[in-house]
């Protein structure tokens, strides 16, 4: 999703760009065609053999989701790490991300987070593992602590909406377009946005030239 503003660019083009930006400080991914590198000092991590294709690192990233899902955090790092040597550039950074949510698992410790982006980034993060319930609280943690953030609001419902709360998606993204109009643009473009786009109530909000026809 959102990437960090540069001056008049928006937060956010899509919920799923933030991965990029948080790719950047988690674990990078090991490249087993560097024998003589050290190893990366995570517990638990086996060797695994570069994907040769795209489509091999596709199926290992979705084989790892669903062992993710199953709290099986072990086992989904080895098809994340198996799926961030691939070379699809945007699945090997989403594996990465996915990887350092899982030594958080598997270290047993509570994350961490202090400041509004720590909770938006993670919420974004939780959004597209479709842990919708856990990523509300962290984004309303983020808005807590900066209210006025568009792209905060923006993937709060994004969250809300794909959850089935259209009323407080609604509510939302309206906030977001008030903030910074080109959300409604952003949002009409969103693919995690497309199947809910003729929802009401976010409907009108989206399309509000439609009012009437």
């Amino acid at each position: 999703m959102p990437e960090k503003k540069k001056s008049t660019t928006p937060k956010h083009s899509s919920i799923k760009s933030v991965e990029t930006r948080m790719a950047k400080q988690a674990s990078k991914p090991i490249k087993t065609s560097e024998p003589q590198r050290a190893a990366v000092p995570h517990a638990n991590i086996a060797a695994v053999a570069q994907p040769a294709s795209a489509q091999e690192q596709l199926a290992a990233f979705d084989s790892a989701v669903k062992l993710f899902h199953s709290r099986k955090f072990s086992q989904a790092r080895e098809q994340f790490q198996k799926a961030a040597e691939g070379p699809e550039r945007a699945v090997a950074d989403r594996a990465v991300l996915h990887i350092a949510m899982c030594d958080r698992r598997l270290q047993q410790g509570t994350v961490t987070l202090r400041s509004a982006e720590d909770h938006y980034n993670y919420g974004v993060a939780l959004i597209n593992t479709r842990n919708l319930a856990e990523a509300r609280t962290h984004l309303e943690k983020a808005l807590e602590i900066a209210p006025d953030s568009d792209h905060i609001h923006y993937a709060l419902a994004l969250a809300q909406a794909l959850g089935g709360d259209f009323a407080g998606a609604h509510n939302n993204l309206k906030r977001a377009i008030e903030l910074e109009p080109r959300n409604r643009l952003i949002a009409r473009q969103d693919a995690d946005f497309a199947p809910l786009v003729n929802q009401p109530p976010l409907d009108s909000l989206l399309y509000p030239e439609k009012k009437g026809w």
